[in-house]
């Protein structure tokens, strides 16, 4: 008989992708069928994120109420990066859950159901060889992850501590996945990882063949039913010459794509070990630009960083100015757990949120220009996402959200669609016929 499977997913798209894994493994040992009821589930797993501090606190919030909730009997289970870094001192706050599974573990998901009280967190563990089984959240994309962990020691972020060290996911299993998933009537990729541009500098077999991430992107594009390539994030470090070459010429590569700044300040990016200067992330901003005159970048910025002067600050809404971002992911800085930036000098909680509120009104007035000038553009849409008002969702090349009048014959189709109207963060049209 069918057992019923709750997943909450938490966090980035990598969160999302190992998801699909968890899905997909237990599904292949076990029968499990899902429900968005955690009340008549059988397993309830929240798949978490650590990145920030919120987060955490919402997970041992939702742990709590789906304790209260759960049937007799049903098991409650904790995956991801919190899982990772906090291992069995979730069940001292959460005696009821029945098994913690790390981020770089997923693979173990099946037998950890099975044996109440088990932690699975080691972040070496390396999985970049195994093939999980199928199991796709939707029909007309596929996330693939082209490598694990992170070999940056950024001072801000706790994902090495979680994920552990960078690993390469062999290209001969990364193209039979994106062949298979054309195959199945995916017309979209997506390639994850912490730095998709740092490809091929770390695999576990040292016999693996050599690849660059450029390399990757044109032996992928090369698949039949492949119409579009998307990736995130690649780190402004490794963004040499050749990959925007590849960015700007190769047609199958959308034209949207997430640079993450986190502070415009020469001297706050040297304490967060970032790598590069706020010169050099303008010049591949401006090379970029140069070269596709369509494409829309977006990023994300921490302010009040410790130690964050007024002058750093300015530093960041220039840069702003000049890029004029089309999306930006805004946070103000909280401590993270074991990495050098929580023992620094803490910026004043008030300034911090004055200087976040300031970012957000000035990109505001970006995005109103941006999408403005989208009125009367013909843009080419995949449609992905039926509505219930009779509308459908699709997304343009370079990243916008578009809605139009229509049925699921759209569904998986590209088509052009002249806009028509617009908001701050999508856009309506009619199909061109």
């Amino acid at each position: 008989m069918s057992k019923k499977l709750f997943i909450e997913t938490l966090g980035c798209q990598m969160n999302t992708r190992d998801t699909e894994h968890i899905i997909a493994e237990l599904n292949a040992h076990s029968d499990y069928i899902q429900t968005t009821n955690s009340s008549e589930a059988d397993l309830i797993i929240i798949n978490t994120c650590s990145v920030r501090e919120k987060p955490v606190a919402k997970l041992f919030s939702e742990l709590g109420q789906f304790n209260k909730t759960k049937k007799d009997g049903a098991k409650i289970g904790v995956c991801g990066c919190t899982a990772s870094h906090l291992g069995d001192e979730i069940f001292k706050r959460a005696p009821y859950v029945d098994f913690v599974v790390g981020a770089r573990n997923v693979s173990k998901i099946s037998q950890a159901v099975e044996k109440k009280g088990t932690v699975e967190i080691d972040i070496n563990n390396d999985e970049t060889d195994y093939e999980f089984s199928e199991y796709r959240s939707s029909n007309f994309k596929a996330n693939i992850n082209i490598s694990l962990g992170c070999d940056k020691q950024c001072t801000f972020c706790i994902v090495p501590s979680t994920r552990g060290d960078e690993i390469s996911i062999p290209a001969e299993i990364i193209l039979n996945e994106a062949k298979k998933s054309a195959l199945s009537g995916a017309k979209e990729i997506f390639l994850l990882g912490q730095n998709v541009n740092n490809y091929g500098k770390h695999f576990s077999n040292k016999e693996s063949e050599k690849y660059t991430f450029t390399k990757l992107l044109q032996e992928i594009s090369k698949i039949d039913g492949i119409d579009r390539i998307r990736f995130t994030s690649p780190h402004p470090l490794h963004m040499d010459d050749e990959f925007i070459e590849e960015f700007a010429s190769n047609p199958k590569i959308c034209k949207l794509i997430h640079i993450p700044l986190q502070s415009g300040s020469t001297a706050i990016l040297k304490d967060m070990k970032r790598g590069y200067t706020k010169e050099w992330f303008l010049n591949r901003c401006e090379r970029i630009k140069a070269k596709v005159p369509n494409v829309r970048i977006s990023t994300d910025i921490i302010v009040a960083f410790p130690d964050e002067s007024e002058e750093d600050f300015l530093d960041t809404l220039n840069v702003v100015e000049k890029v004029k971002f089309d999306q930006i992911f805004n946070f103000k800085y909280s401590p993270r757990p074991n990495t050098p930036a929580a023992t620094m000098e803490q910026i004043d909680s008030e300034i911090g949120t004055k200087r976040l509120q300031t970012l957000i009104d000035l990109h505001k007035t970006h995005q109103d220009e941006h999408m403005e000038k989208n009125i009367g553009k013909i843009h080419s849409v995949y449609f992905e996402d039926l509505k219930p008002n009779g509308e459908i969702m699709g997304f343009s090349d370079n990243g916008l959200q578009v809605f139009v009048k229509g049925s699921e014959e759209l569904l998986g189709k590209i088509v052009d669609v002249k806009i028509t109207q617009n908001s701050r963060t999508s856009l309506k049209g009619i199909v061109v016929e």
